[in-house]
């Protein structure tokens, strides 16, 4: 039987759309929903493109209910993967999927994480700091921001004179290019 993974996610959804491509025609794996926080999110048109059923809740039924992990458990999700979801995962939701839930952040752990620290936040902040070096890491999630255990960390130099958006371009070159795989990876160990 195919795993299943459902993606949580807040905003545009490029790297929802990149996992979906990947496991589109994936023998082992499929993702069977996408979660959203936000109903104009352009990740739900992502999902329709992909025939991918999606689910929109609100911070009650997520925090305050059982009703997302029900959903969840009726899919029989494998893995949950949060692509540039923005709140804080439940710590009912989290012992429902013990060690099933990963996200992608978009620097080198522990540097630039933490809450607030979130998509331009962060590469603002490397600029600012002055690093010499950035990069991805995909984390297990546990019941603080960004403090789970690491997956995968990948790394690109910052050349003098790289603007925010160049940073952002060159991090979401590793994120598209590693973050399917890594799922891939993880739900094969899964299986052993």
């Amino acid at each position: 039987m195919k795993k299943r993974i459902a993606i949580f996610a807040s905003g545009s959804g490029s790297n929802a759309q990149k996992i979906m491509e990947h496991f589109k025609r994936n023998a082992d794996a499929e993702v069977v929903l996408i979660l959203t926080n936000n109903p104009q999110a352009y990740v739900l048109q992502r999902a329709d493109n992909f025939e991918i059923p999606s689910h929109i809740f609100n911070r009650a039924e997520f925090y305050d209910s059982d009703d997302v992990i029900a959903l969840l458990k009726n899919l029989q999700v494998d893995i949950i993967v949060l692509a540039g979801f923005l709140w804080l995962v439940p710590k009912s939701l989290l012992n429902a999927f013990p060690n099933k839930i990963i996200n992608l952040h978009p620097a080198l752990l522990p540097k630039f994480g933490g809450k607030g620290m979130y998509g331009d936040n962060v590469h603002k902040a490397i600029l600012a700091a002055g690093e010499e070096e950035s990069g991805i890491t995909i984390h297990f999630v546990n019941a603080e921001f960004d403090e789970g255990e690491v997956i995968h960390q990948s790394k690109f130099k910052i050349e003098p004179g790289d603007t925010l958006e160049i940073v952002k371009f060159k991090g979401q070159q590793l994120e598209h290019m590693h973050f399917p795989k890594v799922i891939e990876n993880l739900l094969k160990k899964m299986r052993s």
